[in-house]
């Protein structure tokens, strides 16, 4: 179900896209999906896109399908964002990281026009629930680690897979995975806020309603 269903929400984001326009663009394998059609229009209808990537992985994706890479200094609002998600709950909140690139994500959807979230099916749910990924300075690990905890998260440190040791963002930082178990939806923005009041605290994996414009969902 889950390929059928994010190439369905990558071929709706598609028609989203204009010749010229400044993209931002999101991380993870939907949005890939979303590239390599876009990279296949770009040929076919000749278009001049440009793409503000948010991670490594966005940023090859991107120059293989012809986009030409720009960055917030020349253009600091791209016309629209199109990024992944991995739970959307019924208001249209949203929890990313998984790939562990939510700051640089949520700096390009907070700069841009307009948002567009896509994901297939398996992604929705009436509550957010699964842990909250935050960024975390190494220098602050210990002390992030425990205001987390004081705002009811069991926290763990990620571990990346093919190197020893914690997962390095592309930043250079930590990541803490945060398990605040259902988040009511209404609590979203404001756990959002306390969480990024931390010092030490980069940036985390909420992204409130109030940033996104609207949810593509694809079925399979």
């Amino acid at each position: 179900m889950g390929s059928d269903g994010k190439y369905n929400a990558a071929k709706l984001a598609l028609e989203l896209v204009k010749d010229g326009m400044v993209l931002g663009i999101g991380s993870g394998s939907t949005v890939e999906i979303f590239l390599n059609l876009l990279g296949e229009r770009i040929r076919k209808e000749e278009m001049e896109i440009y793409g503000v990537p948010t991670s490594y992985q966005s940023h090859f994706a991107a120059i293989r399908n012809g986009i030409k890479i720009v960055d917030l200094l020349e253009h600091s609002e791209p016309d629209l964002c199109i990024d992944g998600a991995d739970q959307v709950d019924s208001k249209m909140n949203c929890i990313k990281g998984g790939g562990g690139a939510m700051t640089r994500e949520k700096i390009v959807a907070c700069a841009s026009k307009k948002v567009a979230i896509i994901v297939d099916e398996s992604k929705l749910v009436e509550k957010l629930s699964m842990p909250v990924p935050v960024e975390v300075l190494p220098f602050a690990y210990g002390y992030v680690s425990k205001k987390l905890k004081g705002l009811g998260a069991e926290v763990k440190l990620r571990h990346g897979s093919g190197k020893v040791g914690p997962t390095i963002t592309d930043n250079g930082n930590f990541i803490l995975d945060c398990d605040f178990g259902e988040i009511v939806n209404e609590k979203v923005e404001r756990l959002e806020k306390d969480i990024n009041s931390v010092s030490g605290a980069v940036e985390n994996g909420l992204f409130p309603k109030v940033i996104v414009d609207e949810v593509l969902v694809g079925k399979s």
